[in-house]
């Protein structure tokens, strides 16, 4: 496998995001992550999507910070700071839970996890809760779900996979504002830009809307199919917190509160005004349901 690594450089004006990068080897790989508050507090896994990173999250980890809560936030591998395999051919859904049931658990070995997963961190995320559920304590779930190849995704979902596979080059920051309600500043559109000096560094925005499972007979599917049996019986507390502007994922809502034991008997904010990347448009408004929720009978 090629790997790049994107130049340090890249990364010296980032508005709001003053956390210093820390880097885990999983077997030759570079991952990334950044956390926040105290060491020995309540664990808050925060995981991005496509095609964002850590930096998403960069307002929701200074309320949970202040909160006494510890916010860890990795960057998949193929975005952010981490290193980025060169060929979409190096991606899978397996890979990506590997990577970061490797970070998490035998790098960093978190345990009573809260995760808070959105777009495919709610996909990788998810997976990884149902196979080790020892490990976490609650779930968030914002904007995401967990797709088994059995339900059709939305017509808005295949336009973004098409204008992926099209594009000769990706201009991420505008697809970043594109699921946002607010208008992002320049600084902060460079900042989702700055992963990816050029087309080459790439490959794992190119290659994630291919590996969600939009069929049975995707080679996902059945490792999804078998999580959503654990999560059917999940009955520690889950909350959904989705934007009220996302056709992308607004559907899944319903879905995960009507199927997961935990989600019951619980109020399941929406948030106003916030689209796909509500950590954008809410994201203190999220630091502060999340610190609740992972802070909540203590």
């Amino acid at each position: 496998m090629r790997l790049l690594r994107t130049p340090d450089e890249r990364f010296t004006a980032l508005p709001d995001f003053p956390y210093p990068p820390r880097c885990a080897d999983l077997d030759g790989v570079r991952m990334a992550f950044v956390e926040d508050g105290p060491a020995d507090g309540p664990v808050a896994l925060l995981l991005h999507g496509e095609p964002s990173w850590s930096f998403l999250y960069r307002h929701v980890i200074r309320v949970l910070a202040a909160a006494g809560v510890r916010a860890v936030a990795p960057d998949l591998v193929g975005f952010g700071r981490s290193d980025k395999p060169a060929s979409p051919e190096d991606h899978s859904y397996a890979r990506h839970v590997e990577w970061l049931r490797g970070l998490a658990f035998d790098v960093l070995d978190l345990r009573e996890v809260t995760l808070v997963g959105q777009d495919w961190g709610g996909l990788i995320g998810l997976r990884l809760a149902a196979e080790h559920p020892d490990r976490f304590a609650r779930l968030v779930a914002a904007n995401t779900g967990l797709p088994t190849g059995e339900h059709d995704m939305p017509p808005v979902w295949w336009e973004f996979r098409r204008a992926v596979e099209n594009a000769p080059a990706l201009d991420i920051g505008r697809f970043v504002q594109a699921g946002c309600r607010t208008r992002l500043a320049p600084e902060v559109r460079a900042a989702y830009d700055a992963p990816f000096p050029d087309p080459t560094y790439q490959a794992g925005p190119r290659a994630m809307p291919g590996l969600v499972p939009v069929s049975t007979d995707d080679p996902a599917a059945a490792a999804n199919v078998a999580a959503w049996e654990v999560l059917a019986a999940w009955d520690k507390p889950f909350l959904t917190a989705f934007g009220d502007s996302d056709p992308i994922t607004g559907a899944m809502a319903p879905v995960l509160r009507e199927r997961i034991p935990g989600a019951a008997g619980r109020e399941h904010p929406t948030l106003t005004g916030a689209g796909h990347f509500l950590q954008e448009d809410a994201g203190e408004r999220l630091g502060e349901i999340v610190a609740a929720f992972v802070l909540e009978g203590r």
